[in-house]
């Protein structure tokens, strides 16, 4: 995710390049407007093109093509922020998971293996949040292995869905502080209801990474957006000043175009999505300062280019 600093300046803002849409379209924003110096010269020169356009269709299409782009963009927002909601609640669920687990938990002649099964909930909660945020960008778990026992790391290498795994192995040792009188029976649905939220969090992510918007739609938009930029030419007249604004107008309409493609999917790792190793990062650092941890994971920063993993 692109995090402007306050240091920024206007005029660098103004000429960031990286995390705009820039670098998308601007392949296509140079096709239109060759297109519209090629008939411009083609006119001045030989006469050739003479279709003069009323400005009246190129207003009431434009009109239109910003309502239905306006809409794509809201609901790929939409997509946007209920993925940070989803995150946000990851967080709050751990924290609140991590403290019950650390106050529900009583043995008075077995202190050092509960601290011990309070501890490995706890690091299977962090590995969890990790797991999560591999799987959604379909990386490769081998960097759970610190977290794990060498039995859980050869379980999540065989594992189909490995934060569904780490579930069943928080409920599990759940479930043991129970058997041996650690904690008791009624606390127990409190922090499975915990679990539970784990999972609710995981399907929201899970129906927001398969479900992307309707290609028909997506088609239908990218589609008229080009034909309108390349019709653009035969509306603006035979002036010389055709083909900037035909540049200006193209850049607008298909940059909407491409926000909406930039921020459907929000747990990529592209410039625009959201910093799910800094969320990991929190819950980490806040997890393990609960089980009295002081060599503590320093926060993520953006880098020198704004850029927030």
């Amino acid at each position: 995710m692109i995090v402007p600093s306050k240091k920024w300046s206007w005029l660098r803002v103004l000429f960031q390049i990286r995390g705009t849409v820039l670098p998308m379209i601007w392949r296509r924003v140079l096709a239109t407007t060759l297109f519209a110096i090629l008939l411009t010269w083609l006119h001045a020169r030989y006469g050739w093109f003479q279709i003069s356009l009323t400005p009246l269709p190129f207003t009431v299409l434009g009109l239109a093509l910003s309502i239905f782009l306006g809409f794509r963009n809201s609901t790929s927002y939409d997509r946007f922020w209920e993925g940070r909601k989803l995150w946000g609640q990851l967080v709050n669920t751990s924290r609140s998971l991590a403290r019950q687990c650390l106050s529900y938990f009583k043995s008075e002649s077995e202190k050092p293996a509960l601290r011990s099964l309070q501890e490995e909930i706890i690091r299977l909660q962090i590995a969890y949040a990790h797991a999560l945020r591999l799987h959604l960008r379909q990386q490769n778990m081998e960097g759970l292995s610190p977290w794990l026992s060498p039995q859980q790391a050869e379980a999540v290498r065989q594992s189909n869905n490995v934060p569904v795994y780490l579930m069943q192995e928080i409920s599990d040792r759940l479930a043991l502080a129970c058997q041996k009188d650690w904690l008791n029976p009624l606390h127990l649905p409190l922090l499975e209801e915990r679990v539970h939220e784990l999972s609710i969090l995981q399907g929201g992510c899970e129906r927001i990474l398969k479900t992307p918007i309707p290609f028909a739609y997506i088609g239908l938009m990218h589609q008229l957006v080009v034909l309108y930029c390349f019709a653009l030419p035969f509306g603006l007249g035979e002036h010389w000043q055709a083909p900037l604004l035909v540049a200006v107008i193209s850049y607008a309409f298909l940059g909407l175009d491409a926000i909406g493609d930039s921020i459907e999917n929000p747990f990529d790792i592209a410039p625009n999505d959201l910093p799910l190793e800094a969320i990991c990062r929190t819950i980490e650092s806040n997890l393990l300062e609960l089980i009295g941890e002081t060599d503590l994971p320093p926060p993520l920063v953006p880098n020198q280019k704004g850029i927030l993993l």
